[in-house]
């Protein structure tokens, strides 16, 4: 695990690449083995692959998101309502993936 330093994170592609890679594929693996993983496969290749993780402090990290996700998400019959629920499943993970992987808590 590598030892996390928050003004480290405000240059985080250059420090934290590996770990921030590490993450999001762990976020991605849990969210593909409960979910429909066409819409899992959508989220991840049309809304978070342009999304940017914040360091908020006190072992917390944001996820800003692209503006209008539901919209950019094609190729996948979903309801808005059903979109926007695991979307934001799939956010918290990331986010508790994040702190797990830079040991900011313990294990979900």
């Amino acid at each position: 695990m590598t030892e996390f330093d928050p003004e480290k994170f405000e240059d985080k592609y250059v420090h934290y690449f590996n770990e921030l890679q590490r993450a999001y594929k762990n976020a991605f693996n849990y969210m593909n083995e409960r979910y429909d993983s066409e819409l899992i496969h959508a989220i991840d290749q049309q809304v978070l692959n342009e999304s940017e993780p914040f360091y908020e402090g006190d072992g917390e990290f944001r996820i800003d998101l692209p503006d209008n996700p539901a919209d950019r998400v094609q190729g996948v019959l979903v309801d808005d309502e059903k979109l926007e629920t695991v979307l934001e499943t799939y956010v918290e993970r990331i986010e508790s993936e994040l702190r797990r992987v830079f040991g900011l808590q313990s294990n979900d």
